[in-house]
């Protein structure tokens, strides 16, 4: 397995703490013993563990792989683009090009971890702190790598030596869930005990921290307890209740805090190294020090067509809509109740503002179903230009400027109507991109926040029985949610411990973390994992309507047809179920 390594030690703190573009190839063999023989040659192999978390984070890829495929998002324009992982739509070991991609990068990424690990103690280390602590980084990354692989593919093969040779690789055996996290945890334990606080990093803030194992674990210790049972699965709940409440207690010493405004933790000038995050995969503004190129793209994911419409023209605070993929089902819209909870407005864009002047036409009133009176009518720049929205608009043909609402954009039934317009989910905006037509974009991506750790808290309190407990971590986020203007809407945000189950913290990590890399695998641990899958599947045609094509057995993604064609023992190791 070819791996990628930086070689110019001058040009480590650069890709820490703006990017990674680790493009050249790793040294094996007497190459590889002169370049990591020493301590400060030996970071190279560390810098090459993160890079790549970056075709996963920031990249379509990786949200097809985490965010498509649940309840949350459809193909925009009812489009086939992905629709193996969107829609399930022939989702196989030779299809799925993001899946199949995925297999390779996270391999490759273990691959290098591996390689450093079992490297360590030959680099010349001699101070024992410094020595553990870049063995701390090489393991919450093999452990991060590796929580992604067993999540989605299940007990394939675990590897913990390095492949030089691709003999070595030619047959292969299965491990269990249970001892792929046996791994994961005992990775994790390690770096949060020998890893430093991100203060400690300086610029290179993108390094795994204390904050990031301790993040990681609680959520390690929360996927785990779902494959297990009795009073084994109560353990795992208590521990990642616990971890998750020591990040919280910790938070002043780790330097992170939760935003008072929920608006203010997406605003662009506060993305750069978030108060918010427990870690971070940052960006260049230098696109060609990030990977591939391509920085971070995720704002246009998401994206809602604009251009062209009366008073639009494409500008950067609006966003290049031409490589848009995924727009919001109803259902995630309509979890959020926005005249009491803030996280809507901040989440979504429904109005757009002109920034070209226009005068409307008889072609365009027709056009877009207008009252003829308006032909004639200007829109200035500063005027509302359109407007996609959830809710029902009266009198829509008399309004001066474009409106798509709920009818227009959705059926009764929650299924889409054509998809070719529709809110706007604006949590990754990049309006500091170079131009309006630049597609890369270079803010940082929060893999994780701390938000999250009130979050695992409550999931866990609640499988322990302890609703109480559980509503009140919830309610944490849901003050911090609430709208305080006209009227201070936070006593009707908060929630008691009745009201918590299994579907209402689906709902709120919604809420909370929509588009986040998360939501497939919320899916998947809550409702499939230990499982025959039937609830998994039942529950996304339930709230994803267009979704009809997914099964039980997707549960588990399919291995890649070319890994099991070298395996000398292919047929053995066996294909995940389903895809035979």
């Amino acid at each position: 397995m070819k791996l990628r390594n930086i070689a110019i030690a001058g040009l480590v703190s650069v890709t820490l703490f703006s990017c990674n573009d680790l493009e050249e190839y790793n040294p094996s063999g007497a190459t590889a013993e002169a370049v990591w023989s020493t301590p400060e040659g030996f970071v190279t192999v560390v810098n090459s563990a993160y890079a790549e978390q970056r075709a996963w984070y920031g990249k379509e890829d990786g949200i097809f792989m985490s965010e498509a495929g649940s309840d949350l998002w459809y193909n925009r324009d009812k489009d086939s683009y992905a629709n193996q992982l969107t829609y399930y739509s022939g989702l196989g070991p030779s299809t799925g090009n993001p899946n199949r991609a995925a297999w390779t990068r996270l391999w490759k990424g273990i691959n290098q971890c591996n390689a450093g690990i079992n490297r360590i103690d030959q680099a010349g280390f001699t101070n024992e702190a410094e020595k553990n602590k870049r063995l701390a980084e090489l393991r919450f990354m093999r452990a991060f790598y590796y929580w992604h692989v067993v999540e989605t593919w299940g007990g394939v093969m675990l590897k913990t030596v390095e492949t030089t040779d691709p003999k070595e690789s030619l047959t292969a055996t299965r491990s269990s869930v249970e001892e792929f996290y046996d791994l994961i945890i005992s990775d994790l334990q390690f770096a949060a005990e020998n890893l430093p606080l991100q203060q400690a990093w300086g610029n290179e803030y993108s390094r795994a921290s204390k904050k990031s194992a301790l993040g990681f674990l609680a959520r390690a210790y929360l996927s785990r307890a779902y494959y297990a049972q009795g009073a084994e699965r109560e353990q795992y709940f208590t521990k990642a209740r616990d971890v998750a409440n020591e990040v919280i207690s910790r938070k002043g010493e780790f330097g992170v805090d939760l935003w008072s405004s929920y608006a203010d933790l997406w605003k662009p000038s506060n993305n750069k190294n978030n108060k918010e995050a427990l870690y971070i995969i940052s960006n260049a503004t230098d696109f060609g020090l990030n990977y591939d190129n391509n920085g971070n793209r995720l704002y246009q994911v998401f994206q809602a067509p604009y251009n062209g419409r009366p008073g639009l023209v494409r500008d950067l605070a609006n966003g290049y809509e031409s490589s848009r993929r995924l727009m919001s089902s109803l259902h995630l819209l309509d979890l959020f109740d926005a005249s009491k909870d803030a996280r809507y407005n901040a989440t979504f864009q429904e109005v757009w503002i002109a920034n070209t002047a226009y005068t409307w036409t008889a072609n365009d009133v027709a056009t877009y179903g207008k009252d003829p009176s308006l032909v004639g009518k200007k829109i200035n720049i500063g005027d509302t230009a359109m407007v996609a929205t959830k809710s029902v608009i009266a009198n829509k043909s008399q309004k001066p400027y474009v409106v798509y609402d709920r009818n227009d954009i959705y059926n009764a039934n929650g299924t889409i109507v054509n998809g070719r317009f529709y809110v706007n989910m604006k949590k990754f905006m990049d309006p500091d991109r170079t131009d309006a037509n630049a597609q890369p974009g270079y803010k940082d991506v929060i893999v994780m926040r701390l938000a999250e750790m009130y979050l695992i808290s409550a999931e866990a309190e609640m499988q322990l029985g302890r609703n109480a407990e559980a509503a009140d971590m919830i309610n944490v986020l849901r003050r911090r949610a609430a709208q305080k203007t006209p009227t201070d809407m936070t006593s009707q945000m908060l929630v008691t411990a009745s009201q918590i189950n299994k579907e209402f913290i689906l709902d709120e990590r919604a809420r909370e973390l929509s588009g986040e890399h998360l939501r497939w695998f919320d899916l998947k641990r809550m409702l499939g994992s230990g499982t025959d899958g039937s609830a998994f599947a039942a529950y996304i045609k339930a709230k994803n309507p267009d979704i009809t094509q997914v099964q039980n057995f997707h549960i588990l993604r399919p291995i890649r047809q070319e890994e099991l064609n070298t395996l000398l023992n292919g047929a053995e190791f066996g294909q995940n179920p389903g895809y035979n």
